[in-house]
C-alpha cells in the first residue's frame, strides 16, 4: 500500500468513514462476505466498477435479497420501484467517481438514484473503488469526474451529448445530459456507515 492510499484511508476514518484496502477482486469478495450478512437485503448503484470486479455476479449468486436494477426487460416503473427499495436496503453498494486524499467522496449523477441512498436510508453503504479514482484534492476529483469520467460514461450509455464528440465537458444543457447532481460527501454522522474499499487495480472511468 503506497502513501497516498494510506493517507486516504486515514482521512476517511477521520471523517467517520471506514477505509479498507485489498489487492485484487478475490480479496474484495472475501471482504464483502464478512461485511454483508447472509440473507440481508442489498441495493446497488449503476457502476462499471461493480461489473468489472464481479460484484454483481457475487450478489446474484449469493444468499442475499438483491434489488437488481440491471435485470433485462425492466420497465421504467419497475426500475423506479427498485430505486425506492434501495433506501430501505440493509446494504447499498456502489462505486464512486473520485476520492480525494483528504477522505472525501465526489460523485456526479444523472437522476440521483445512485447518490441519494449514499446520503440517506441504508444502514450500510459500501463503496468499491479502483486506485485510478484516487485524487490529490477535491478540485482534482471534480476535474477528473467532469472531464474524464463523465464523457466516457456518456459515450458508454450512447448519449448524444456534446461531450461524446468533444471528449470533454462543456457544461451543456442537452436533454440527454447525465451530469445533473454534483455531490461531495465530506463526513458521515454515523461512524462507519460508509465503508470504502480500495482495490489495487484500475476499474471504471
Amino acid at each position: 500500500m503506497d502513501l497516498q492510499i494510506q493517507r486516504t484511508i486515514q482521512n476517511l476514518e477521520k471523517n467517520n468513514m471506514a477505509g479498507y484496502f485489498v489487492e485484487n477482486t478475490e480479496e474484495l469478495v472475501l471482504l464483502l462476505k464478512t461485511l454483508i450478512p447472509q440473507g440481508s437485503s442489498v441495493g446497488c448503484g449503476d457502476s462499471l466498477t461493480l461489473e468489472q470486479t464481479g460484484v454483481f455476479g457475487f450478489l446474484r449468486a449469493g444468499n442475499y435479497v438483491f434489488y437488481d436494477k440491471h435485470k433485462s426487460g425492466l420497465t421504467s416503473e419497475e426500475k423506479r420501484s427498485i430505486y425506492l427499495q434501495n433506501f430501505a436496503a440493509d446494504t447499498f453498494i456502489t462505486g464512486t467517481n473520485a476520492i480525494s486524499e483528504d477522505g472525501k467522496l465526489f460523485n456526479i449523477d444523472g437522476n440521483g438514484s445512485r447518490v441519494a441512498p449514499m446520503l440517506y436510508g441504508p444502514n450500510q453503504v459500501i463503496v468499491v473503488v479502483g486506485i485510478n479514482k484516487l485524487t490529490k484534492t477535491v478540485e482534482d476529483a471534480i476535474q477528473r469526474t467532469r472531464q474524464i469520467a463523465a464523457p466516457l460514461d456518456a459515450l458508454r450509455l450512447k448519449k448524444n451529448t456534446p461531450c461524446t464528440k468533444l471528449h470533454r465537458c462543456v457544461d451543456c444543457k442537452h436533454e440527454e445530459r447525465i451530469c445533473n447532481d454534483f455531490v461531495l460527501i465530506t463526513r458521515q454522522r454515523v461512524a462507519g456507515r460508509i465503508k470504502v474499499i480500495i482495490v489495487n487495480h484500475n476499474f471504471g472511468y
